[in-house]
Order: structure tokens, then sequence, then C-alpha cells
């Protein structure tokens, strides 16, 4: 299991600005890696940011909170997924919550690429 640490945010980042303005499949824009997980920060704002994970099978991230909502899509593959001790097993195509300083946490069931978009207030 891996802990989720966010970046520095509104850090100017060339490979960021030439994603702008163009037709993206976010599940591209992240590679699997063999046995780790792997992360790209598409959008990195004080407001705000979205980053791209892909989890080789059987990795995933510990269980932590966070202060803020965080929406996570599954983009490919499938995973297992906690929320405040409830278990969801999770898809391609499909998309939940997690509520701000609720303890959830994921793993993989098979490799799986999600998109994790966090709104700060």
């Amino acid at each position: 299991m891996v802990d989720y640490i966010p970046e520095d945010h509104d850090k100017p980042d060339k490979k960021r600005e030439e994603l702008k303005g163009k037709v993206l499949r976010l599940k591209d824009l992240v590679n699997y890696s063999e046995g780790t997980v792997a992360s790209r920060m598409i959008i990195n704002r004080k407001t705000g940011s979205i980053t791209l994970f892909s989890f080789d099978e059987n990795e995933g991230l510990s269980e932590h909170t966070a202060p803020f909502d965080a929406v996570v899509t599954i983009l490919d593959g499938e995973c297992e997924v906690w929320v405040a001790g409830q278990t969801f097993l999770m898809k391609e195509g499909e998309t939940i919550i997690f509520p701000a300083n609720v303890p959830h946490a994921l793993s993989a069931i098979t490799r799986f690429k999600m998109s994790l978009t966090m709104i700060r207030e």
C-alpha cells in the first residue's frame, strides 16, 4: 500500500500546460508500472487538483483521510474501495465521492487506473 501525499499546488509545470486546449483520453495519460503505483497530476491549483493514478495488481492506497471531498472515477480495470467501514467493488466508468475527514482506502483487484479530483474550500 502507498500513502497518498499531494504535491505543492500552483507550481508551473510544462507537461501540464501542454495538455490545455486538447481532447484527452485520461486513461492514456498515465502508464502502468510493474509492482507499483504511478501518478500524474494534470491540474494543480489552490482551489483543487486532478491527479491520474495507475495501480499494478495488488497495489493500493492505505487508509487515510483528507480535509476535502474527493471524487474518484475508475478509468480502467477493477478495484476495491473502503469508505467509513463500507466496501465497494468498482470498475471502469464508476465514480465515488470520498467525504471530507472520513477514512478511506483502495486496493487493486486487477491493474486499474483512476482519476482523483480534489476540490479545496
